[in-house]
């Protein structure tokens, strides 16, 4: 099945950006925009489906996290589920640390340094050529002061996936709550919050083939937060505002679909993304080097440098693929990553990086074909994409 919205254009290999809806998704968003238009809160008949629908969603989202449906809290996306951990598990208790790491996605750096700057103390953990977290590290710094942890999943740029397990039971035992940012893993590697032991995951429905504009933070029960936006009490009182309910079914029907074919996708896509690797160094034997882990890593994520060569300008002369060079949010100028930066790579050896993500409608067909298009580019010697 072709995407429709991928059916004329460049091969897409920009996943960890944004996935396209899928069409499930879609269809079961839209009578929630015209015929089911009601208030879930209220108390009448056009209440009843909406109603329905948010807590159907609710229930299919805790079953791809192994959570309990009351342990789900919508969000309006990633980055405000991110706030929500962060901000509203160090407001709701008197400790006064936290501790993170350098790699995260900006929506949990900005609130750590905010909170900074409201007086609480910040660690930053190192990471390690992979990057990855060492959990003696946070053995070593962790205190009795520390109200939260928070490491990212799997890391939006490298793919790298954190031993968050090892992580969460080190805070647990110091009294301290762990988060993690699942937006870029949630849907894509299996997920069970017991077994990993966290209080808070942040899940991004744009992420995982739901529309932009939605998302959920998993709320371990018994874990106190402060809310961020007060009013009518929805959402357990952890988040007011009449809920998105086209969005919150569209969320739920993805998180079906991804529980359904999960075992399938995260062993195609890693073979795709094998495949994709393996072409690029046959094509340009000699220059192409890995970024990230070469195992523990998302399973559609590569991010490759290419000796002598910039990656964004790369990018910007093969028009017939869209990807990436880091996090979308970075985009735009000729500056070293700070994920690969913070691994240890110097300027030059950072600013040559792809990062090309994979996802459901990618084909072997894209795969090669991109591979050659870029070798293409590289061996032509275009004067534009060099340093």
């Amino acid at each position: 099945m072709t995407h429709p919205g991928l059916a004329d254009g460049p091969i897409y290999l920009d996943y960890n950006a944004t996935t396209p809806v899928d069409p499930r998704a879609l269809e079961a968003a839209l009578p929630y925009l015209v015929q089911h238009f009601g208030n879930p809160s209220s108390g009448h008949h056009y209440a009843q489906a909406p109603r329905t629908a948010v807590e159907l969603a609710r229930g299919r989202l805790a079953g791809l996290l192994g959570a309990r449906p009351e342990e789900i809290v919508f969000t309006g996306g990633g980055s405000e589920a991110d706030t929500l951990a962060i901000r509203g598990a160090a407001l709701a208790r008197p400790r006064r640390h936290l501790v993170t790491q350098p790699t995260e996605h900006p929506a949990v750096i900005e609130t750590c340094r905010g909170l900074e700057a409201d007086g609480f103390s910040i660690t930053w953990l190192p990471v390690d050529r992979f990057g990855g977290v060492d959990p003696a590290d946070l053995d070593a710094v962790i205190g009795e002061e520390t109200a939260l942890v928070s490491v990212a999943y799997g890391n939006s740029e490298t793919g790298t996936l954190q031993p968050i397990a090892e992580l969460a039971a080190i805070a647990r035992r110091h009294g301290a709550l762990f988060h993690t940012d699942a937006a870029q893993a949630v849907g894509r590697v299996g997920i069970d919050v017991d077994g990993l032991g966290v209080d808070l995951l942040t899940v991004a429905g744009h992420k995982m083939y739901a529309p932009k504009g939605v998302g959920a933070l998993y709320v371990r029960s018994g874990v106190p937060l402060h809310p961020l936006i007060h009013g009518g009490g929805q959402e357990g009182g952890m988040r007011a505002g009449t809920e998105n309910v086209a969005l919150i079914a569209a969320l739920g029907v993805a998180a079906e679909t991804a529980r359904l074919e999960l075992p399938g996708s995260e062993a195609r896509l890693a073979g795709l993304r094998d495949l994709l690797h393996r072409e690029l160094e046959r094509l340009l034997p000699g220059r192409v080097r890995l970024h990230g882990h070469p195992v523990r890593r998302l399973p559609g994520t590569l991010n490759v440098g290419i000796d002598g060569i910039l990656g964004r300008r790369l990018l910007a002369a093969v028009g017939e693929i869209a990807a990436a060079t880091g996090s979308a949010c970075h985009e735009g100028a000729d500056s070293p990553s700070a994920v690969l930066t913070a691994m240890g790579l110097p300027a030059e050896r950072a600013l040559s990086a792809l990062r090309l993500s994979l996802g459901r409608w990618t084909t072997t067909q894209d795969v090669r074909r991109a591979a050659g298009l870029i070798a293409r580019a590289v061996t032509a010697g275009h004067a534009d994409i060099h340093p």
